[in-house]
C-alpha cells in the first residue's frame, strides 16, 4: 500500500511526505480500539488497514446514502455536522489538507463532490450556495457564507492562518489555491483538534460530547470591569 504523498515544486524538484503514515499511526496508538473514524470515502481502506479502526465509509461502500451522509456532514455548518456525526457514533474526523505544502489532492479540492453527492440525497445541501455568484468555487474573501461556515472549511483552515504566516510569511495564504483564505480566525466549538501531521496534510479532530461554551458579551464585559 503506497501511502507517501508527492509534491512537485516550481523548481522542478519533488518532495515526498509521510504524513499519511503519521496520522494512521497516531490513530492506532492513541485511540480506543472501538473508535469510529469518519473521513471522505477515498481514505477508508487506508484508515481501516493502517489504523485498525472502524471507518464510516470506505472505497467499497455501495450504499450511496451512507456516502452522501458524510458529504452532507462535511458540507453543513459545524453544529449540524456535529449532530450528524454524533448520530453515527463517530469519535474522530479526519481531513486531508494541502494548503501548507501545496498538495493538490486534498479535501478542499474534492469538496464540491461532497456537496454534489450529499445534495443528491439531501435537498438541504444546494450546490449553488457554495459557489460565488452561483458559478465560482472560491475559498477566499469572495467565497460564500455557506462555504466559509461549512465543516470541511472550518476543519481544514482551523488555526491555518498563523501556520502559514510562520511557514512562508503570508498569513492565511493557501499554496494550492494560490490565494488568502476568506476566514482566518476559526474557533471550533464542537470538534477538538487532537492531531496535525508534520506538514499539516493530515488533521484529526475528536467529536466532542458537548460544545465548548463561549462566554457571553455580558460575561466578557463583567470580566473586563473586574480587571479595570
Amino acid at each position: 500500500m503506497f501511502l507517501m504523498a508527492c509534491v512537485r515544486c516550481r523548481n522542478g524538484m519533488k518532495y515526498v511526505f509521510d504524513d499519511f503514515r503519521e496520522a494512521y499511526s497516531w490513530l492506532r496508538h492513541n485511540t480506543h480500539p472501538d473508535a469510529k473514524i469518519a473521513s471522505w470515502w477515498d481514505y477508508g481502506y487506508q484508515t481501516s488497514a493502517m489504523s485498525n479502526r472502524t471507518v464510516i465509509v470506505d472505497n467499497n461502500t455501495w450504499n450511496n446514502t451512507h456516502i452522501a451522509t458524510v458529504g452532507r456532514a462535511m458540507s453543513s455548518s459545524e453544529y449540524k455536522g456535529w449532530k450528524i456525526y454524533r448520530s453515527l457514533d463517530v469519535d474522530y474526523v479526519l481531513v486531508v489538507f494541502g494548503g501548507v505544502v501545496g498538495y493538490p489532492s486534498d479535501d478542499i479540492n474534492k469538496f464540491l463532490w461532497m456537496v454534489r453527492i450529499g445534495g443528491g440525497v439531501y435537498p438541504d445541501i444546494v450546490e449553488s450556495d457554495y459557489l460565488a455568484g452561483g458559478t465560482d468555487y472560491r475559498i477566499d474573501a469572495a467565497g460564500t457564507k455557506t462555504m466559509h461556515s461549512s465543516l470541511m472549511y472550518r476543519l481544514c483552515y482551523h488555526e491555518f492562518a498563523d501556520e502559514s504566516q510562520m511557514s512562508f510569511g503570508q498569513r492565511g495564504y493557501d499554496r494550492v489555491r494560490g490565494t488568502v483564505i476568506g476566514k482566518t480566525n476559526i474557533k471550533l466549538q464542537y470538534f477538538e483538534e487532537v492531531f496535525t501531521s508534520q506538514h499539516w496534510m493530515m488533521r484529526i479532530y475528536r467529536v466532542r460530547d458537548a460544545p465548548v461554551r463561549t462566554p457571553s458579551k455580558r460575561a466578557k464585559d463583567l470580566k473586563a470591569k473586574a480587571k479595570a
